[in-house]
């Protein structure tokens, strides 16, 4: 299945198919155009009103994405909703808790003691109303909550396609190292809808812009605009601040913690090459870290803090795998190779979204020090658009639909 994942992404990914890809070519075309289909007949249902759309009693923000994985939709869930927080809004977060969960876990960790709420559930109307029931909501009186406990506005994970609520802002995540692949709709390639779906949109943020050349987003920026000209857009990044041991998760480590060391990645999400660089990112034997250091210079106006290893290899797995026994004796292979060629003991590094999907497998590398990387996403500062501007435009929002109601 692995093996799989891997071949479908290969071919997403790639402009010009590879010889060893067109056997399976006719075979994912066709189902391309039964998803389109399928797409089509949706949205026409939705249209003519047989399906319908749910009307929370609270603004709804979607953060979605065109494309499946790495586009930095729950980073962005989180940046939200610790900026309603600090607004005294009280949000609910809902999420599938897709593949195991890694994600709404993650999310649980890092919004511990906040006023923040997550629901977790493939029915999300069923879950907003059951946190609705326990909980109120603003524009309610409920004797069961304090005002402070009150439900302010809903943030749906990955919610663009999920039709069936109305949304009061739709924002659409854009991954600037991958954007939209072959331009073919699933499984030919990596769009779950055509791009003209951006006109949905009401606000776009490409996602790791850090870690292109000004040309790759500029092309990106392009694109957007030939379809919706008019569409905000913000640039972000996920800005790596500390490590922690597996064995000691409650411990923080500097990003130091791996200067001048061998470095294995180990990682399965979306968008594997951005954990790599950042762990690498001052690495001066690499060509691609002179080309980043360069353009973090020119698009953020604080850098980020040097990880600087000596050395950074990787083992990649497809998006929200569950590594297993015979993984972590891949691991350990590549790991006594390291040790073999740099006379050093390698440190593991892995993302947060990895750990939160099973901390227990990774103390299986126990005779190896095993160090998660935490990060969190930041509004970069761009001609036009910069965090004081999302979140100004947050509120208006917010304010808007106040008076509607």
């Amino acid at each position: 299945m692995e093996k799989l994942k891997r071949l479908l992404s290969e071919i997403a990914y790639t402009r010009t198919p590879s010889p060893l890809h067109f056997p399976l070519l006719p075979l994912l075309s066709f189902a391309s155009s039964l998803y389109s289909f399928s797409l089509f007949i949706r949205g026409r249902l939705y249209h003519l009103g047989i399906f319908s759309k749910r009307r929370l009693p609270v603004p709804v923000i979607s953060v979605g994405n065109l494309t499946w994985g790495g586009n930095g939709k729950t980073p962005m869930v989180e940046f939200i909703a610790l900026c309603f927080d600090k607004l005294g809004i009280s949000p609910l977060i809902l999420t599938r808790g897709y593949a195991g969960g890694d994600e709404a876990r993650m999310l649980q960790g890092h919004l511990a003691g906040t006023s923040i709420k997550i629901g977790i559930g493939g029915n999300r109307a069923a879950t907003a109303a059951s946190f609705f029931g326990k909980y109120g909501h603003v524009t309610q009186e409920c004797s069961q909550s304090s005002k402070a406990d009150k439900i302010g506005c809903v943030i749906l994970d990955d919610g663009m396609q999920h039709w069936s609520l109305s949304r009061d802002l739709e924002i659409v995540m854009v991954n600037a190292m991958a954007p939209w692949g072959n331009k073919s709709l699933l499984p030919r390639g990596p769009l779950r809808e055509p791009l003209t779906a951006l006109e949905r949109a009401d606000v776009a943020v490409i996602h790791h812009t850090n870690l292109v050349s000004y040309e790759e987003l500029r092309a990106v920026k392009s694109t957007i605009r030939e379809i919706k000209e008019t569409l905000p857009i913000f640039l972000s990044q996920l800005r790596p601040f500390c490590f922690f041991d597996v064995k000691k998760p409650d411990t923080k480590l500097p990003l130091q913690a791996v200067q001048d060391s061998v470095v294995l990645c180990v990682s399965a999400i979306g968008c594997a090459s951005s954990f790599v660089q950042a762990i690498g990112k001052l690495n001066p034997e690499n060509d691609l870290q002179d080309q980043l250091i360069r353009w973090v210079l020119l698009l953020s106006t604080s850098m980020l803090q040097t990880i600087g290893a000596e050395y950074v290899d990787r083992i990649d797995f497809s998006d929200h795998h569950f590594i297993q026994k015979k993984d972590i004796a891949m691991i350990k292979e590549k790991l006594a190779e390291l040790s073999d060629k740099f006379c050093a003991k390698p440190i593991v590094a892995v993302t947060e979204k990895d750990y939160y999907r099973d901390p227990d497998i990774l103390k299986e590398l126990d005779k190896y020090q095993v160090l998660v990387l935490s990060s969190a996403l930041e509004i970069m500062p761009s001609e036009r658009e910069t965090e004081d501007s999302f979140k100004h435009l947050l509120k208006t929002m917010m304010d808007d639909v106040r008076e509607q109601d």
